[in-house]
């Protein structure tokens, strides 16, 4: 597994141990059972996981589910810890960074800022630019259903477009900050927006994310 991944990876694990299995997360509706039968799913069940963006297959999706948020939580917690099955596409150091880095990142913060006496993270400047280039690729995905135009800057001045329509709203965040918004964390996310009222309200309880 590759350096990032790997790293937010065993930090999710530790912070769905040290949370405890009944502890709420910033998934709505889900504690951390149920964020940690996700994860699980996602990597050791492909035939279910489809079920996250198509309609035909969430049944199947929903039983997977189930099936692991019934086995005991610190199994669950040791399966995230260790890693996917060596066959299994997740393995593959460059698939693993790809598609992990960023989602083991978001779901560590759902687990960390859904506590009461959580506090912030400083990331490392490598790992924040990794974030800011996995974001710029993801942008137009996962602001696609903004309702507002939505360009996304860095304190430097280094931009994104999200989303193009008027009215425009600018959200300036450190990288981690603008990924979490992104995926749909808005109230979670340290951030400064500008634009018209309207459209920041609007845009503050937008269905963002992939």
């Amino acid at each position: 597994m590759s350096t990032h991944a790997k790293r937010e990876r065993l930090l999710l694990a530790d912070l769905l141990e040290a949370a405890g299995p009944q502890a709420p997360t910033l998934c709505e509706g889900w504690t951390c059972r149920d964020l940690a039968a996700h994860v699980v799913v996602r990597e050791r069940r492909p035939d279910a996981a489809g079920g996250l963006l198509l309609k035909v297959l969430k049944e199947r999706l929903d039983r997977a589910m189930a099936e692991y948020a019934a086995k005991p939580y610190e199994e669950l917690v040791q399966l995230i810890r260790t890693g996917p099955p060596r066959l299994s596409p997740y393995a593959l150091k460059q698939i693993d960074e790809a598609a992990n880095a960023v989602e083991f990142f978001v779901h560590a913060e759902d687990v960390r800022r859904a506590q009461p006496d959580w506090s912030p993270r400083t990331l490392d400047p490598v790992f924040s630019d990794a974030l800011w280039s996995r974001l710029e690729k993801l942008a137009r995905l996962t602001g696609r259903r903004s309702p507002v135009g939505l360009v996304l800057r860095r304190p430097d001045g280094r931009t994104a477009v999200a989303h193009k329509g008027v009215p425009v709203v600018t959200v300036t965040g450190e990288p981690g900050e603008l990924t979490l918004f992104c995926f749909g964390r808005q109230a979670a996310a340290s951030v400064d927006l500008e634009g018209e009222k309207e459209a920041v309200s609007r845009l503050t309880v937008a269905q963002l994310g992939i």
